[in-house]
């Protein structure tokens, strides 16, 4: 969604009209769009969520979703489709294929994901965010990178105050499907550095809403002065003020980080289609702005070790800051928006 938003915010800014179409579950996490942006829902479903009932229902869901974008857009043509991976994708760029519209699709990750892997060769091109990122044969693609909201844009190369002596901030983000190992290793980790850095601490952690109330007990009987919430809504601001950033290695926040430049360890997320996280992951970690932990060996002593590694050395820290803001690609969202544009006018040549 966030890459939906950056284009959206660019697309508006150049006097276009923008729609949204995604399921129930996507239009939870509209807020940040314009509000200029229409948002279609429209029913989508997926095979890896719910019992046997459920997924029996996916196709018919998916064909109603289908046909309802089709005659949606067969009324209101849009001049371009784009979609952003994901089952709620579908109907979408389903719609599009059928009515032959110019269309393309933007992978966020270094491994197509499952809808972008079926809709790979049925678009007129694939923008990649991370590169080089894995793809059938004879599909073309373009590397624009990972478009960021305008708020993260607006803190880029931020000033990284270095850890030292004095109050310290600490950033834990994981997404959804991945945060409970986060929750469950992170707290204990936090709670066993040496004393003389861990009263400077202060947490800020996203937790599934079902952990936090346990996550939030346990650093506070630990003595941690802790925020833990299940969504942030000022990331930008908390990541700017952060000393260090503990995630996942999800697309947008890898941008997100890279950005704003900030130090990273990273937990890339095992169970990920095709481990695209560990994928992602690599560019920072080569560049010197990240640690990577791969979860088999996510443990207390090893996270523990990590930090103070990196909280105890305020030179370290910067050069890792430093070469964490060098892999940004401030243009990325311009990038994508251009691409939108051409595929425009070829599509009104046709």
């Amino acid at each position: 969604m966030f890459p939906a938003q950056a284009l959206a915010e660019v697309m508006l800014r150049r006097g276009w009209r923008v729609r949204l179409s995604t399921d129930a579950r996507g239009a939870r996490y509209v807020g940040g769009f314009p509000h200029s942006v229409e948002i279609d829902q429209v029913a989508s479903a997926t095979f890896a969520r719910g019992g046997p009932l459920q997924r029996a229902l996916v196709p018919f869901r998916v064909a109603g979703g289908v046909i309802g974008a089709t005659l949606r857009m067969f009324r209101d043509r849009p001049d371009v489709v784009i979609g952003f991976g994901g089952y709620p994708s579908i109907p979408a760029l389903a719609a599009a294929w059928l009515l032959r519209l110019p269309r393309m699709v933007h992978e966020q990750n270094g491994v197509l994901g499952r809808v972008n892997q079926i809709f790979s060769k049925h678009v007129d091109m694939v923008a990649c965010g991370i590169w080089p990122t894995v793809l059938p044969e004879g599909v073309k693609s373009v590397h624009v990178g990972n478009p960021v909201r305008a708020s993260i844009k607006e803190r880029a190369g931020a000033g990284y105050i270095p850890p030292g002596d004095y109050p310290m901030s600490v950033l834990v983000i994981g997404g959804s499907q991945g945060a409970r190992i986060l929750s469950d290793v992170v707290p204990p980790a936090i709670a066993a550095l040496p004393e003389g850095v861990l009263r400077n601490i202060r947490v800020s952690h996203q937790a599934r809403e079902e952990d936090a109330p346990r996550v939030a007990k346990y650093y506070a009987e630990a003595g941690v002065d802790a925020d833990v919430q299940p969504f942030f809504r000022d990331i930008p601001r908390r990541m700017s003020e952060a000393q260090l950033v503990i995630s996942r290695a999800g697309a947008s926040s890898l941008a997100d980080i890279a950005m704003i430049g900030r130090p990273a360890i990273l937990i890339p997320y095992a169970a990920a289609a095709g481990d695209h996280q560990s994928a992602n992951a690599r560019g920072l970690v080569a560049a010197g702005g990240a640690i990577l932990i791969p979860e088999s060996r996510l443990q207390v002593s090893v996270l523990t070790e990590q930090i103070t590694a990196v909280l105890g050395d305020t030179k370290g820290a910067t050069m890792m800051a430093q070469a964490a803001f060098a892999q940004a690609m401030p243009e990325a969202p311009q990038n994508l928006a251009k691409m939108v544009e051409d595929l425009a006018i070829k599509g009104k040549k046709r």
